[in-house]
């Protein structure tokens, strides 16, 4: 398994920090399932010592919950081993404050370890771990940025028991207008934006640039890209946690979501990716706006894995409902040069700057799991110097989009494709495929099991 995920954060650290922050009693232990939720115990200051020293004690059985926290027994992986512990341990500068929970509370992000040290082939950090220790062996860092949108939400529902966006503080009027890049929108929620903003400084998240999303209560925030994916993708977990937690305490929700509101846009998660060689340099940078040979190599292996990865990229049920045309949620494998309306975008820059944006993604993916797969498609056809065809001119929407490298179009179709795609047993693991199509397909049943609403309106007396 992997060399790069399987870096354990060491006693000193917990020591320093327990040092510059002496009252601090409350800390949460947190591990990201399947699924990206955090789960975890809340330790005290001495246990989490304990915790830097010889790891934590957890069962297994929850590397394999449902998205609603529920066991999964079909995976066989809960009661045939008596859902025996597994180890948690820290992982590197993730012990922080979280200021929303008062003076006295932090949290830190752990990895899955069997007994024996050997990292938990489950854990979805070990997984994208693995596929960059393949990048590593080729002398080639990831560069990485992950970009996400979500709505502020009234956390109360309407009678109907849908949602609605969030309100200012000073209205009683409910967002309606896009009011896309407004700066009153904004001014409007300031004190949520100035207590998020200050929130990531104590974590040291690297927040940058927020704007108004294309949607009533959707915003939008940059990460800075860093040279080392894990660290990238620990940061998007702990800015996601922070973001529902700042929220909640200003009165609002939170929600990644991938799609709130049916006629509004949905939220997607965008991934910025270069890679540098040895020497740190970008080698998909050049003055052609279509970068280098490596860089349309890469784009043309995500294009050709897209769809076995896309049960990743697209979780849930709901998921499949951001997907429509002229929407900015891309429809097809296509990629283009300073184009929203592709898959692979290469955004314009200077020639240093040159990378592809991944625009599948909805924001309520795993991070862990969809770089993986950003990453394995990369490197694949980076390997295999994989020919993308001709980048997208105007409208990529208009594209015919009836050939064989059509991402699935249900979540049915995605899992069924994940499950018996070679080059994802390759990259992610075989068990790994195996346990995530179990969870998912359990997870549809569950999901289509409940007799919504809809059926009693569409059905009850006109069947």
């Amino acid at each position: 398994m992997s060399k790069s995920s399987g870096v354990i954060a060491p006693r000193s650290e917990a020591e320093a920090f327990f040092k510059a922050h002496p009252d601090v009693d409350s800390i949460e232990m947190i591990y990201t399932d399947m699924g990206g939720v955090p789960r975890g115990k809340r330790l005290r200051q001495h246990e989490v010592m304990a915790v830097y020293e010889s790891g934590r004690m957890f069962p297994g059985s929850i590397t394999v919950v449902d998205i609603t926290g529920q066991d999964t027994v079909e995976t066989g992986l809960v009661w045939e081993d008596g859902d025996a512990d597994r180890s948690m341990k820290p992982i590197p500068g993730t012990l922080v404050r979280t200021p929303w929970g008062g003076d006295h509370a932090a949290q830190f992000l752990v990895d899955f370890y069997e007994l024996d040290g050997t990292p938990h082939d489950l854990d979805p950090r070990h997984v994208l771990g693995g596929i960059i220790d393949r990048f590593i062996a080729d002398g080639l860092t990831p560069v990485l940025a992950v970009e996400l949108e979500f709505y502020l939400v009234d956390p109360r529902r309407a009678r109907d028991g849908t949602v609605r966006p969030a309100r200012p503080g000073y209205s009683r009027d409910t967002p309606r207008n896009v009011e896309v890049y407004g700066l009153r929108e904004l001014d409007d929620f300031r004190p949520f934006f100035d207590a998020l903003y200050a929130a990531t400084d104590a974590q040291d998240i690297p927040l940058e640039s927020a704007i108004s999303e294309f949607a009533p209560g959707q915003f939008e925030l940059t990460l800075r890209h860093k040279p080392d994916a894990l660290r990238a993708c620990d940061d998007a977990i702990m800015y996601k946690r922070l973001v529902k937690a700042v929220a909640q305490q200003q009165g609002f929700e939170a929600t990644f979501m991938a799609k709130p509101f049916a006629e509004q846009a949905g939220s997607g998660m965008h991934i910025h990716v270069s890679v540098n060689d040895g020497s740190g340099t970008n080698i998909f940078a050049s003055d052609d706006p279509e970068g280098t040979p490596a860089l349309r190599h890469a784009i043309g292996g995500m294009i050709g894995t897209v769809g076995d990865a896309f049960a990743l990229f697209a979780p849930h049920a709901n998921s499949y409902r951001r997907f429509k045309a002229n929407s900015y949620a891309p429809v097809a494998p296509t990629w283009g040069v300073n184009n929203r309306t592709v898959s692979f975008r290469i955004p314009a820059g200077p020639p240093p700057s040159r990378h592809v944006e991944h625009r599948a993604c909805g924001a309520d993916a795993n991070p862990y799991l969809a770089v993986a797969a950003v990453l394995a498609g990369m490197h694949h056809g980076m390997t295999n110097k994989t020919d993308p065809g001709a980048a997208v001119a105007g409208n990529g929407y208009d594209r015919d989009n009836s050939g064989d490298d059509k991402p699935p179009s249900n979540w049915f179709a995605a899992v069924d494709r994940f499950h018996g795609s070679t080059l994802m047993r390759d990259y992610l693991g075989e068990r790994f495929v195996d346990m995530f199509s179990i969870v998912k397909r359990v997870e549809q049943d569950r999901y289509f099991g409940v007799v919504p609403t809809l059926d009693y309106d569409w059905y009850l007396r006109n069947a």
